[in-house]
């Protein structure tokens, strides 16, 4: 295999840039995968754990900075460890090109290997997107507002709550998001590179600005999605700009692809290439559509779903009345979800418990992970179907509890639905 003879000589500023690029993109797509390429994190096992032993002493030792030392990774890409590792990443790729720049001084061009440069940022951003957008497709990243969000005061959530709110409110929006990001596919095929360059630079620049205005702590990922989009672009950018501010025909250089001696070697790379896109997307759309089912809004609902306003609170057989009570007294019960039910108390603080219930039994077992939080046991009994008691132990005291259900049409904003005539605001 080799690439199109007569390439020209690249300049030293290009050599000593692409050599740092090669670097620096590599170190990050592996280790930074985000699910991009499936199972990769099991090849990055070991070499994630060296990570999680160095970038502290790194951290203190070098970089005289301090920070709590168990936190990695989670749901925030934006630790304080995901912050020296991008700073760790960027001087080992300054370190690795000054190297490679010494011991390789007289190669001319490095064509081959930034064809495969771009094949490899093409397919990360391209499975990172189509990942994001099949789940927005399926409203799972963007979840409709459950119970309790909707009972949530708008000057108690966070920016990235009211964003969630916001974005989760509509699956339209949703799904339009989804396909703008699933169009990302067209970066795996070289003819539509440049279009598919185009559309996820623009879905990357909205998620982008999302995640810095809204507080989202996937900023180091986001902008690093734009960079790489413009990294594949960066070729064609003078001579787009010609097109549309001259009006004159251009033309785009087309990327130097290989060329392969025997027949055999061409069917086996494409064949190799297009059932590795066809197994990725497959069990990418197949986890997508199935964890709705699990997550998304079709999954079951549990047996007490509901929203909940306390009516009575006997605690020792003493009717503990909403005007004489002390911040303990339950004031309002929600369950969204299965094993998770929200308590408001009097002074309007809401607390998450685990929960457990027996159907059969009629039972439910509310309790914290922390063992020395106080841990409920309760028979229950539903009365008109909207009338719930609850009977049993608060610790070691007696507890009844009756709760009245609350109709959740009720709610404008799941309710309002869409019109295509308002002849005056609903602005509420």
């Amino acid at each position: 295999m080799h690439l199109i003879s007569n390439l020209p000589s690249w300049s030293l500023a290009k050599k000593i840039s692409f050599r740092f690029s090669f670097a620096f993109f590599a170190l990050f797509i592996f280790l930074n995968n985000n699910g991009a390429f499936l199972y990769v994190q099991h090849l990055f096992h070991f070499p994630t754990l060296w990570l999680h032993q160095i970038i502290p002493w790194f951290s203190v030792n070098v970089l005289r900075y301090n920070y709590d030392f168990s936190i990695f990774t989670n749901g925030s890409g934006d630790t304080s460890y995901n912050y020296v590792l991008l700073l760790f990443i960027f001087l080992l790729a300054v370190f690795g090109s000054l190297i490679w720049s010494i011991l390789d001084r007289k190669r001319k061009n490095y064509s081959k290997l930034y064809y495969w440069l771009i094949v490899l940022i093409r397919f990360y951003l391209a499975f990172t997107l189509m990942h994001y957008g099949s789940i927005k497709v399926v409203q799972l990243q963007f979840p409709q507002p459950n119970l309790s969000r909707l009972l949530t005061p708008l000057g108690e959530m966070s920016p990235m709550g009211l964003a969630w709110t916001f974005l989760g409110f509509s699956k339209g929006y949703n799904m339009f998001m989804g396909f703008i990001e699933v169009l990302s596919v067209l970066l795996l095929f070289k003819r539509t590179m440049v279009i598919g360059a185009f559309l996820s630079l623009a879905a990357s620049v909205n998620v982008m600005a999302m995640n810095y205005f809204f507080d989202v702590p996937v900023k180091i990922l986001s902008t690093a999605l734009v960079v790489m989009c413009l990294f594949i672009l960066a070729p064609y950018i003078v001579t787009i700009l010609r097109f549309f501010l001259t009006y004159q025909p251009q033309q785009l250089l087309p990327l130097q692809i290989p060329v392969f001696k025997k027949r055999w070697q061409l069917v086996a790379f494409r064949s190799f290439k297009y059932l590795f896109i066809v197994w990725t997307v497959g069990l990418m759309v197949t986890n997508a559509f199935s964890q709705q089912y699990t997550y998304g809004t079709l999954a079951p609902k549990p047996p007490l779903y509901g929203i909940y306003n306390v009516e009575k609170y006997i605690l020792n057989g003493k009717d503990i009345l909403p005007q004489h009570a002390d911040q303990n007294r339950w004031k309002q019960v929600v369950v969204d979800w299965k094993e998770y039910i929200s308590i408001k108390t009097m002074d309007d603080n809401k607390a998450y418990f685990n929960s457990t219930v027996d159907i059969k039994k009629k039972q439910i077992e509310i309790n914290s992970k922390n063992t020395e939080s106080t841990q409920y046991k309760f028979h229950y009994v539903f009365k008109n179907d909207s009338t719930l008691i609850f009977k049993g132990l608060k610790d070691q005291d007696s507890l009844s509890v009756t709760l009245k259900k609350y109709n959740p049409k009720n709610i404008i904003l799941p309710n309002r639905g869409f019109h295509w005539i308002n002849e005056f605001p609903y602005n509420r």
